[in-house]
């Protein structure tokens, strides 16, 4: 049957979410703006309504096909409410009118959580950065001259770049082995401990110029340290340290879909060698990894094999309720193949005019109970936030990773979401 508007398939990375997610593995990242005042309900409500007008890929459900899942178009009234749940929780389609994002507030900042279905970090950027425009414009009108808002031009281009660059001739990565699992005591009542780390982002630079690094390769390594010294070393580990990186596909292929379009790298650290006890060796070791890996023909294996297996004639024919057992199997054991996640977006850049109305932007990023932290950043002027979300109640990795950039030099304050106390900052 052909695609229409009113519904269209799943791209390749979206079609597993459904089946492998939960109230136990949401498969929900949030995207927070915070402003430089409260936010009014009322305002930001029309705001979003207004926005989904021109971002009408957004306006959809999910429904059960006879093999896959599959979007229909969505005419429901949108929800907006004031946050009142730990973040990046499973968003039950009964209780959000079947969107698959979910707009709150709280205070002075508007959250974005959104089912890794719908789209990745980078066009939830674009999503969430299209609302935040519109309410200040509306908060606003007269600082705002109506050209301003027609300078924007926004996609729904929903095209499978999957489909459209993968190889059909390459060959897939080896297997490779289960990583060392975060271990310690969890949070009760399925909570979230969150903890905002910010960053100066000048002497974040400044630090990794000198190492001759990139910052996402200076704090993976940072990650990698703590995570050894706080945790690994305690439980005696003996597994390697992996570290997945998302990777935007869009920087290796021509893409302007809104859809998913990201592969990822491991960062596999074997602790127990000698090499890699020493900061500077760590280092040295990550932006090897970081430079074998991030190459087109590596990061098109990656995507292709998934591609590949997803295309698959047989595990296509396979009926959708066949596919909910086999699958949800499948992905539990594929995630004890990494300790953590560490997604950076980097820059959020803002038009000018709306810039001083902004005070930073948040990433986070659903932990489980395999992947029991998970991380992410991005920077906005000259602050980055690193946000640590968590199910344990210790907060050791994210106290020896606070250390360890304070020993480097480097200002950092920290906020949490109050189920932790708030690190140390001596």
């Amino acid at each position: 049957m052909p695609e229409t508007n009113n519904w269209r398939r799943l791209d390749n990375s979206a079609k597993i979410f459904p089946i492998a997610s939960s109230k136990k593995y949401s498969s929900v990242f949030r995207l927070s703006a915070v402003l430089k005042e409260k936010i009014n309900p009322s305002i930001l409500k029309r705001a979003v309504d207004k926005v989904l007008v021109n971002l009408s890929s957004f306006k959809v459900k999910l429904k059960k096909g006879a093999f896959w899942y599959y979007f229909e178009e969505n005419n429901k009234e949108i929800i907006v409410e004031e946050e009142k749940n730990y973040p990046c929780k499973y968003i039950e389609p009964s209780t959000n009118n079947d969107y698959l994002f979910k707009v709150t507030y709280w205070e002075n900042k508007i959250n974005l959580d959104i089912f890794h279905s719908l789209t990745d970090g980078n066009s939830g950027i674009i999503f969430l950065r299209e609302i935040v425009y519109t309410y200040i414009e509306m908060a606003h009108p007269e600082d705002f001259a109506k050209k301003l808002r027609l300078e924007r031009k926004l996609s729904n281009n929903t095209e499978d770049d999957y489909l459209k660059n993968y190889d059909k001739k390459s060959k897939g990565a080896k297997g490779s082995k289960r990583a060392y699992a975060l271990k310690g005591k969890k949070l009760p009542l399925a909570a979230i401990g969150v903890n905002h780390v910010n960053i100066n982002l000048k002497l974040l630079k400044e630090k990794a110029k000198e190492k001759n690094v990139t910052i996402t390769q200076y704090l993976t390594a940072i990650l990698i340290q703590a995570i050894y010294q706080s945790n690994y070393q305690k439980h005696r580990g003996k597994k390697p340290i992996k570290v997945c990186i998302p990777v935007d596909l869009r920087k290796y292929f021509k893409s302007e879909t809104v859809n998913n379009f990201f592969s990822y790298i491991v960062v596999q650290a074997d602790m127990n060698l000698k090499t890699l006890q020493s900061f500077d060796g760590l280092l040295k070791f990550v932006k090897e990894e970081f430079e074998r890996l991030l190459t087109k023909e590596e990061i098109s294996k990656t995507m292709s094999a998934n591609v590949k297996l997803g295309n698959n004639a047989f595990i296509k024919s396979i009926p959708l309720f066949l596919k909910l057992v086999i699958v949800k199997l499948s992905y539990l054991e594929i995630r004890k193949h990494t300790t953590t996640t560490f997604s950076n977006i980097g820059r959020i850049g803002i038009i000018g005019e709306y810039q001083k109305y902004i005070d930073k932007f948040l990433m986070l990023i659903a932990p489980e109970t395999v992947e029991k932290i998970k991380c992410s950043s991005c920077s906005f002027e000259d602050n980055l936030v690193f946000t640590f979300t968590s199910v344990l109640e210790n907060t050791e990795v994210e106290e020896a990773f606070c250390k360890r950039l304070k020993e480097e030099g480097i200002e950092i304050s920290i906020e949490g979401n109050g189920v932790h106390d708030i690190i140390s900052e001596n």
